[in-house]
């Protein structure tokens, strides 16, 4: 029939058989002749029949509840973007029965992301989306949800030994590679490099870990033991001396920092610092678009921000999940977003994108 559609009621016609009869043989239920029930899978072959799986989502009416477990954008920033790719699938998928409640939670307290979890697990989701920010505390929910048979999806961190549905976000140990790359391309002196995590569990934050293996292995691979010495420093806000103070205290005991990586989408602590302080000598890489890095990425207080299309994380998780629950298709295992060099020159290609 070329490249025309195949219906239900053409494989009626051939196999002289009704709509009804073919519908029970092709969805294997009610009870058909064996010979019937053969003709009718022959002309189904021969004809290259296959199910609109989306129209028959729209007749189904069924709901399919997603819990979305993410850190409250209220305490920090970043995750407004995740949040907003959620909202986007959500509308998208909403006619074929996507319903999507949010489990939000402190990205700074383990105890209240274990709180929303437990509401997650309570819930009779039919698929959960995950930021697993907390590695120890996530580990026994996705035991609990493999048990349940609750597919789930992770985005931002990879943890492949959870073995989830998926995971969406960018290969954190290539990211730290390019970072290594960013802040050595250029400069063929001997310096210290830094890399700082900034208000981070760095023990409880697998991406962060491969990002700094990333950054370290950078240089080893290009024989620069010798000429570069890599520092890592953990900047905490909640200790008695200030951020700021911190940095003083490093930058003294080191000035021969040539170059800053933050891990995370915090470089505008680091820049709004070294502005203070005149030093137009330390370059600094960082990641995300949000408006305070934006500030020091268009002054050069910031040289690079690697973009990690947060809004794409949240929204291809949940049309992820629909695949798999809706529409039986089989996801790869890991979708990983590009790694982006952001600079002033082409930020507003960037800012003007909707994803």
């Amino acid at each position: 029939m070329g490249n025309q559609i195949v219906r239900i009621k053409d494989i009626a016609e051939k196999a002289n058989v009704s709509t009804g009869t073919v519908d029970r043989v092709l969805h294997n239920r009610g009870r058909v002749a064996e010979e019937v029930r053969e003709r009718v899978l022959k002309i189904a072959e021969e004809l290259n029949y296959t199910p609109n799986i989306i129209a028959r989502a729209l007749v189904t009416n069924k709901i399919y509840n997603i819990a979305a477990l993410i850190p409250d954008p209220a305490v920090d920033r970043y995750w407004q973007a995740p949040q907003a790719g959620v909202e986007k699938a959500e509308k998208e998928l909403h006619q074929y029965g996507i319903r999507v409640t949010r489990y939000i939670f402190d990205p700074f307290d383990a105890s209240s992301f274990v709180k929303e979890a437990d509401k997650v697990s309570e819930s009779n989701c039919n698929g959960v989306l995950i930021a697993p920010i907390f590695y120890r505390q996530s580990l026994s929910y996705f035991s609990k949800w493999k048990r349940d048979g609750i597919p789930f999806v992770l985005f931002n961190t990879h943890i492949p030994a959870c073995e989830p549905l998926m995971y969406i976000g960018q290969d954190s140990y290539q990211s730290g590679v390019l970072a290594g790359k960013l802040l050595h391309f250029g400069y063929k002196g001997k310096a210290t490099f830094v890399v700082a995590h900034i208000d981070e569990d760095i023990q409880n934050s697998t991406h962060l870990i491969h990002k700094e293996q990333g950054f370290v292995d950078y240089f080893a691979a290009q024989g620069m033991d010798e000429l570069i010495h890599v520092l890592q420093t953990d900047l905490q806000s909640k200790q008695q001396q200030t951020i700021p103070q911190q940095l003083d205290e490093l930058l003294k005991a080191h000035p021969d920092i040539k170059g800053i990586f933050v891990t995370n989408s915090k470089a505008n602590v680091v820049a709004e610092h070294l502005s203070q302080q005149g030093l137009q000598h330390v370059n600094l890489v960082g990641y995300d678009l949000i408006e305070k890095n934006l500030h020091y990425l268009n002054s050069g207080q910031i040289d690079f921000l690697i973009n990690q299309n947060p809004k794409g994380q949240g929204y291809w998780g949940i049309h992820g999940l629909a695949d798999h629950l809706i529409f039986k298709k089989k996801n790869n295992p890991i979708k990983y977003l590009p790694l982006d060099i952001i600079t002033k020159e082409n930020l507003h290609y960037y800012i003007e994108a909707d994803m």
